[in-house]
C-alpha cells in the first residue's frame, strides 16, 4: 500500500522497463499501437488502393466507418470488461480486428475495404478503451502518467514511422501490404494479453450491453456522414438535424439508464466535463477534412508519391505527440488552462495557414499549418 501512496514524481521512465512492469508496459503500449499505427498506415495508402480496384467517391467512407465503429467499440469497452473481464474481450477484440485487416488486405473492391474498415474500427475502439482502463490497474498510481506518458510516445512513432512504412510498402509493394502489416503486431498482442492480463476472477457485471444506445450513436454519426455525400442542400440539412436529435436523444436517455455510458454531466455548458467532452467532439470535427483528403491532394496537385505525401501529413501528429510529452509535467492549475484555451486557437490558425498555403502553392506554409493544427492538439 504504501508503493501505491508514492508520489509520481518519485518513479523514473526506467521503471517501466523493470521486469515487473516490462511485460505489461509492452502489451499496452502496443494495444494503443495498433490504432495508432493502422490509422496512419491507411491514410498513406489508400489514394494507391482506389486508383487500382476503383470507388473514389467512397475514400471518406473508409475513414467513417472506421470512426463510426471504434467510438460504439469504444464505448461499449468498460461494460464488455465488466460482464466478460479483460483478457477475454481484447483476445476477443484482437480476433474481430484481424478478421478486418485481412477482409480489406484481400479486398478486390471498395465496398469490400470498407467491410473491412469496419471491423477494423470495432475491434481496435474497445481495445484501445480496455488498454486505457487497464494503465490503473497494472501499475502503482505514481507510474500512471509516466505510462500516459509511455503512450504519447507510440503516437509520436507511429505518426513518423506509420507514413513512412506504409509508403515504402506501397510503392515497392503493394497497398495491400500496408494492410497486411498489422497482421503480425496484431498477434503478437493477443500473445502478450493471453500471458500478462490475468483471467476474469471478480463478480459478473449483471448490465447488459447497451446495444440500442450503441446502436442509436453509430446512427447518428452515419448521418452526419451521409449529409456529407448528399447533393441536396434539404437533405444535408434534414441528415444533420436528424444526426443531432438522435445524439441528444442518446445523452437523455443514458442519463436515466443503470448502465451509463457517459458521465451524468455530459456535454452540459456549466461543468468541466460537459465543456471538455465539447472540446475533445469539436477539435476532431474541424480537424477532419486534413485527416481524409491531405495525403490525395498533396499526390493530385504536388505530384507527391505516398512515402512523401505520408510525412508531409505526419508532421501534424509528430506535433501533437511532442507537446504533449512537453506539457505532461506542467502542474499548475493556470497554465493547464491557458494551454487548453491555447489549443482551439492553435487549430484555427493552423487551418488558415493551409489554406493561404495551398493559395500560394508553397507546401512549406502548408506544412506550418499542420505542425500548428498538431501543436494545438497537444497542449489542449
Amino acid at each position: 500500500m504504501s508503493e501505491v501512496k508514492e508520489n509520481a514524481g518519485d518513479a523514473g521512465w526506467s521503471e517501466l522497463l523493470d521486469p515487473r512492469y516490462s511485460a505489461a508496459t509492452t502489451t499496452l503500449c502496443l494495444g494503443v499501437a495498433l490504432f495508432a499505427f493502422n490509422g496512419f498506415l491507411v491514410s498513406t495508402s489508400l489514394p494507391t488502393a482506389v486508383r487500382e480496384i476503383g470507388g473514389l467517391e467512397l475514400i471518406s467512407w473508409a475513414f467513417t466507418l472506421y470512426l463510426v465503429l471504434s467510438i460504439v467499440g469504444g464505448a461499449s469497452g468498460a461494460l464488455l470488461k465488466g460482464r466478460f473481464g479483460a483478457r477475454t474481450t481484447l483476445v476477443g477484440s484482437g480476433l474481430i480486428f484481424l478478421l478486418g485487416t485481412l477482409i480489406a488486405a484481400f479486398a478486390s473492391s471498395m465496398p469490400e475495404v470498407l467491410v473491412g474498415r469496419a471491423l477494423q474500427g470495432l475491434g481496435e475502439g474497445i481495445i484501445a478503451a480496455i488498454c486505457y482502463a487497464l494503465i490503473p490497474e497494472l501499475f502503482p498510481s505514481r507510474l500512471v502518467a509516466k505510462v500516459f506518458g509511455a503512450e504519447a510516445l507510440v503516437w509520436a512513432t507511429a505518426a513518423f514511422g506509420g507514413p513512412l512504412a506504409s509508403g515504402l510498402l506501397t510503392e515497392h509493394f503493394s497497398w495491400r501490404a500496408a494492410f497486411l502489416v498489422n497482421v503480425p503486431l496484431g498477434l503478437i498482442f493477443i500473445a502478450l494479453v493471453l500471458r500478462i492480463v490475468p483471467k476474469f476472477s471478480g463478480e459478473v457485471s449483471r448490465h447488459s450491453v447497451p446495444i440500442f444506445r450503441l446502436a442509436a450513436i453509430g446512427t447518428g454519426i452515419m448521418l452526419v456522414a451521409l449529409a456529407g455525400i448528399a447533393n441536396n442542400l434539404g437533405l444535408e440539412v434534414v441528415f444533420v438535424a436528424a444526426a443531432g436529435l438522435v445524439l441528444v436523444c442518446v445523452i437523455i436517455l443514458d442519463r436515466r439508464s443503470h448502465t451509463p455510458l457517459f458521465p451524468s454531466d455530459a456535454f452540459a455548458l456549466n461543468s468541466t466535463v460537459g465543456i471538455g467532452l465539447w472540446v475533445v467532439l469539436l477539435m476532431p470535427v474541424a480537424q477532419a477534412s486534413t485527416s481524409v483528403y491531405l495525403v490525395m491532394t498533396l499526390q493530385d496537385l504536388w505530384s507527391y508519391g505516398p512515402t512523401k505525401a505520408g510525412a508531409f501529413s505526419a508532421t501534424f501528429a509528430i506535433a501533437w505527440s511532442t507537446c504533449a510529452i512537453l506539457v505532461a509535467n506542467i502542474q499548475s492549475p493556470s497554465r493547464r488552462a491557458f494551454l487548453i484555451r491555447l489549443g482551439p486557437a492553435l487549430l484555427v490558425t493552423g487551418l488558415a495557414v493551409i489554406v493561404v498555403g495551398f493559395s500560394l502553392d508553397i507546401p512549406l506554409v502548408v506544412m506550418l499549418g499542420q505542425m500548428s493544427i498538431g501543436t494545438g492538439f497537444g497542449v489542449s
